[in-house]
């Protein structure tokens, strides 16, 4: 009898499926190999498992949205973890972070950690107004992430050294997940997840990511930059023309919305770096089809 489930663990070609609370344990058919398909964490999945044969994965419904590092589908929602000092917090790479998760439809939630090594926390209070007026939560307490993971799969992600596995561990103190120190020597943590995995808490489902600190974002082009921008796409619907890139048009709102303090000007200038980055790779990759053709 085929049934219906959720992939909660890959591990070594194994693919453990959670179906109303029993969990079973499966391969994918070879099948999957050929047509370059490969399940992966959190995938809905259709598979077969009869109690005397191990079970296998017969089809993958499709997903509303894919990180490829680490490979998990269908979340709902990240946590953003940014430590307030080592590392330095970087309002940079936070946009960054909510640059990946808006272009992949999934809900950002920014816990900065490490406050208590600070005499004064006055300037994360003022990002905190500043991020909740653009429609970003952040949060400064483990305890206040809790009611926000009932029914949903949320992924654990943030730069390598900004304790999110300490996060994880206080959080969710049954899971043990494995901290690493920093490393004084390179002014960086070392990887320490070895596996993907859903874990079961607070009603829904978390996963750890490993932490990194540059993101291989996938926005190929200005208009999507625009999109993943919340409060740069407000108010680029005013502009003069309908894909502005906000840099030299004439009648451009965003400008306008910048020098007015409506549009944080870091904000403004981190969308300008990206939009630089996103030009120099398509014609990069111009020039690189030219030569092959």
């Amino acid at each position: 009898m085929n049934k219906k489930g959720r992939i909660i663990k890959s591990l070594a070609g194994f693919y453990y499926i959670e179906n109303q609370g029993e969990i079973e344990r499966t391969r994918a058919r070879g099948n999957f190999r050929k047509r370059d398909i490969k399940p992966v964490v959190g995938d809905f999945a259709e598979y077969t498992a009869d109690e005397d044969s191990e079970g296998y994965i017969l089809s993958i419904e499709e997903r509303k949205n894919f990180l490829v590092r680490p490979p998990i589908a269908n979340i709902d929602q990240a946590v953003v973890v940014m430590s307030a000092v080592e590392p330095d917090f970087s309002l940079n790479l936070l946009d960054r972070f909510l640059v990946l998760l808006e272009h992949k439809y999934i809900k950002p939630l920014i816990y900065i950690s490490k406050l208590d090594l600070l005499e004064d926390t006055s300037y994360f209070e003022q990002v905190q107004k500043d991020y909740k007026k653009i429609g970003y939560d952040i949060f400064f307490k483990p305890e206040d992430l809790l009611e926000h993971f009932k029914d949903k799969v949320t992924v654990f992600m943030g730069q390598t050294g900004a304790g999110k596995s300490t996060l994880l561990n206080k959080i969710a103190p049954g899971l043990t997940i494995e901290t690493q120190e920093i490393s004084d020597k390179l002014g960086r943590g070392r990887h320490t997840t070895r596996h993907v995995e859903l874990f079961p808490i607070a009603g829904g489902w978390i996963a750890d990511t490993p932490g990194f600190s540059s993101i291989d974002y996938e926005v190929k082009d200005a208009p999507d930059l625009n999109e993943a921008f919340i409060d740069i796409l407000h108010y680029s619907h005013d502009c003069k023309f309908r894909e502005c890139t906000h840099t030299h048009e004439p009648g451009c709102a965003v400008k306008l919305a910048v020098e007015d303090g409506d549009i944080l000007d870091s904000r403004y200038q981190d969308y300008l770096q990206l939009l630089s980055e996103v030009q120099n790779k398509r014609e990069t990759y111009a020039k690189n089809r030219s030569k092959k053709g």
